[in-house]
């Protein structure tokens, strides 16, 4: 009874090179002529077969001065073992169709900016690419804090989060500069450095830290309006509301770029990271691939649609930035 369950087991580990290796020595004929068309060792040919035969233990071979003649085992597994590689030949060629031509529907989470001003202006370049495959996007306000849930293939977040169960790619920061607009200036005057800007109405969300060489000071602002959302910063600055801490690609968008005011232009807010959240085995999907090599090509670089033409090393940086320390 042991005996049986353990070749069981053994038959149930069979190596599929050694599968290859027999089908190979029943169409060459001899160890050395199969050992020649897989470009390795005769005696790695016959330990192949060997383990093959003591993991079915049945004798499928049997040596002759002219060369090797099937068993009946032999010539039966045979044939079992063509219909099996065929099968797993045609499976391969299926997934390299489907790699060249995936399906489906790609459930994509991201902040309203990122859907607004990334994605919208290349998601048709990608639909002509790719005609079987429809994304569908779903937005949410920038909070720096949202996970995603199982039901999205893909989760961007501005800011990479601490601690994730899913992977992470990340792509190049965005550069950010403090802009108001000049109404916000003629009436309030022009901070002169960071401490004045306690005394500034300020439009944002989490303590401020403003770099200078190696430099880091945050000065304790109370914000007139609290939000996460870039965009709405955007809208308020440019109503005169306040002082926002902006991307520079955003604040140098025409005809954006003639109503603000850059200030306090030496002293610099960290790069805000950005980065999208995915499942090890979505990775994996073809689907999933495309999206994300399709967007590689995008995000960060000369072709961003966030540059408009600009250069991207003025916008945006790829080196990782620690967090400051405040001095």
């Amino acid at each position: 009874m042991e005996r049986a369950a353990a070749s069981l087991h053994m038959r149930k580990t069979s190596d599929l090179s050694d599968i290859h290796t027999f089908v190979a020595i029943s169409e060459a004929g001899t160890l050395r002529a199969a050992a020649e068309s897989l470009g390795v060792p005769t005696s790695t040919v016959s330990r192949s077969l060997k383990r093959l035969e003591n993991s079915l233990d049945l004798l499928l071979v049997r040596r002759t001065p002219h060369g090797i003649t099937l068993t009946d085992s032999g010539k039966q597994y045979l044939m079992s073992c063509r219909r099996a590689l065929r099968i797993l030949r045609e499976g391969a060629e299926l997934l390299d169709h489907q790699r060249a031509t995936p399906v489906g529907t790609i459930r994509v989470g991201c902040p309203v900016v990122v859907a607004r001003h990334l994605l919208a202006p290349i998601l048709t370049e990608f639909a002509n690419h790719y005609p079987n495959l429809s994304v569908e996007i779903e937005c949410y306000a920038s909070s720096w804090d949202q996970e995603p849930n199982e039901n999205f293939d893909l989760f961007f977040k501005i800011r990479e989060p601490k601690d994730s169960t899913r992977k992470v790619r990340r792509y190049p920061s965005s550069l950010r500069g403090l802009f108001a607009a000049p109404s916000y200036l003629k009436r309030a005057g022009t901070p002169g450095d960071p401490a004045d800007l306690v005394s500034h109405r300020c439009i944002g969300w989490d303590p401020w830290s403003l770099l200078r060489g190696e430099k880091v000071v945050g000065p304790k602002i109370r914000f007139q309006v609290i939000t996460s959302d870039p965009g709405v910063a955007l809208k308020l600055a440019l109503d005169g509301a306040g002082i926002a801490i902006l991307p520079l690609w955003m604040a140098s968008e025409p005809p954006i770029r003639k109503q603000l005011v850059r200030v306090l232009e030496q002293w610099k807010p960290a790069p805000v990271s950005f980065c999208v959240l995915y499942s090890e085995s979505s990775r994996l999907t073809p689907k999933i691939k495309v999206f994300l090599d399709f967007l590689e090509a995008y995000i960060g670089t000369e072709k961003d649609p966030r540059l408009r033409g600009m250069r991207a090393k003025d916008f945006f940086v790829s080196d990782e930035i620690p967090p400051p320390i405040l001095k």
